[in-house]
């Protein structure tokens, strides 16, 4: 595919040959022919090009010159007036003292309120008022039309249903839960119970950071030293128990929900178990949560690998290339016999009759498929433009490198896998 740059052509080695650099470049890039050059070219001109990237590197197709800009003329420009200010933009007025800026001060007289015969005169006493104190909100005016259930007895922890579907679609995001961690916090000593707190909200470097911190404030003040060491050793007991809650926490929303959690919760509470020292409820969690990502993943493959079948019982080779190459899962891989049709078929249909612009479309879509090494084109269309595209997908695609002459290169090497260790805290 062709695209653009400014280059700065650098020195002539001879009559039909220059060098060139990209702008900004310190060294030279390649050497072009001087019969694509505007004439009276001279070195240190700078110029627009039309290139290519090729498995030598990158070829000029083109060049032109750089437009320059116009200056705008200073005569033409219309200069604005300012505007005279007739007087202060901003004007302050002070509420008078005594009434709170919400009206004029009542009149306070020796007898009841009821004798001056003001507004509120007229009014009963509150105490008099029928039904009581105060109006309900479903009673009053402003209230009628509003649903007035009743309020939520369950703690603070074990509110927030789920909330429902989203307008695009997406499942719902779970409610948070603090039950095992509030359980958990009841249960401790008073000695015990801050060290918990920042344990939960940031495991043992929380710790350090406050004993750090309380350290800091002791050594300003000129106060006792801080235990450390006693410190340090309540928070190793109390690690698995908070890693414990915190994981209750968050994996029993997503047991709840089932089938409906996203599978970005799923991976999540899954993953985070390895951290935790399990008791028997836990376990009974995982498990629930391992079957449901197992279902939720093969029912994401079944659909995937039906979607590439369809494509391709109905001659859409694009299209179940695009699909083949963005599976469910990241682990996800198409099965065999699959991706040896799925090759086939591309390769029968990228033939030298094919039309320059079908056959162009193909070659995007193998290039970004798992299977791009085993597709073998039947042909290259007699065209500039796609044998052009064909040398530069050669590296990717080795069977057109034989199609058109070339070295085949060599495989890429192998990526390493990266292992996340987990460090303990």
């Amino acid at each position: 595919m062709t695209q653009r740059m400014e280059i700065e052509v650098t020195s002539q080695l001879d009559e039909s040959r220059w060098t060139w650099r990209a702008v900004g470049a310190k060294l030279p890039k390649g050497v072009l022919d001087s019969s694509i050059l505007p004439a009276g070219t001279k070195a240190g001109d700078v110029l627009r090009a039309e290139y290519e990237r090729g498995i030598d590197g990158i070829d000029i197709l083109a060049t032109s010159a750089t437009k320059e800009r116009e200056q705008p003329d200073v005569a033409a420009r219309i200069e604005l007036a300012p505007k005279a200010l007739k007087g202060p933009e901003i004007s302050v007025t002070y509420a008078p003292k005594g009434g709170g800026g919400r009206g004029p001060k009542r009149d306070r007289g020796d007898g009841p309120r009821g004798d001056k015969g003001g507004p509120r005169g007229d009014r009963p006493a509150r105490g008099d008022r029928p039904g009581g104190d105060r109006p309900t909100r479903g009673d009053s005016p402003r209230g009628e039309g509003r649903p007035s259930g009743p309020r939520s007895d369950a703690p603070r922890g074990e509110r927030g249903a789920p909330r429902g579907p989203r307008r695009d679609g997406r499942p719902a995001e779970l409610p948070v839960s603090t039950v095992h961690r509030n359980a958990l916090l009841a249960m401790l000593g008073p000695e015990q119970l801050p060290i918990a707190e920042q344990l939960i909200r940031g495991g043992l470097p929380a710790v350090r950071t406050a004993i750090a911190e309380q350290e800091a404030a002791a050594k300003a003040s000129g106060g006792a030293p801080v235990a450390k060491d006693a410190i340090l050793a309540i928070a190793d007991q109390l690690l698995p128990q908070t890693r414990l809650a915190s994981w209750k926490d968050r994996a029993q929303p997503v047991a709840a929900a089932g089938a409906e959690a996203r599978l970005r919760d799923l991976r999540t509470a899954v993953t985070a178990a390895r951290t935790v020292t399990m008791d028997d409820d836990a376990r009974a969690t995982l498990k629930a949560l391992r079957s449901v990502l197992d279902e939720k993943v093969k029912a994401m493959e079944g659909k995937w690998i039906e979607r590439i079948t369809t494509a391709l019982d109905g001659g859409k080779i694009a299209d179940a290339l695009a699909v083949v190459a963005s599976p469910p899962d990241q682990g996800t891989r198409c099965p065999a016999e699959l991706a040896v049709r799925l090759a086939d078929e591309a390769g029968k249909a990228m033939t030298a009759e094919t039309a320059a612009d079908d056959w162009l479309l193909l070659l995007g879509a193998v290039a970004a498929s798992p299977v791009r090494r085993n597709v073998t084109p039947a042909g290259i269309p007699d065209d500039g433009a796609v044998r052009s595209a064909a040398m530069n997908a050669a590296g990717m695609v080795p069977s057109l490198a034989k199609l058109l002459g070339l070295r085949i290169p060599p495989p890429p090497p192998r990526k390493a896998s990266v292992r996340q260790a987990v460090v303990p805290e």
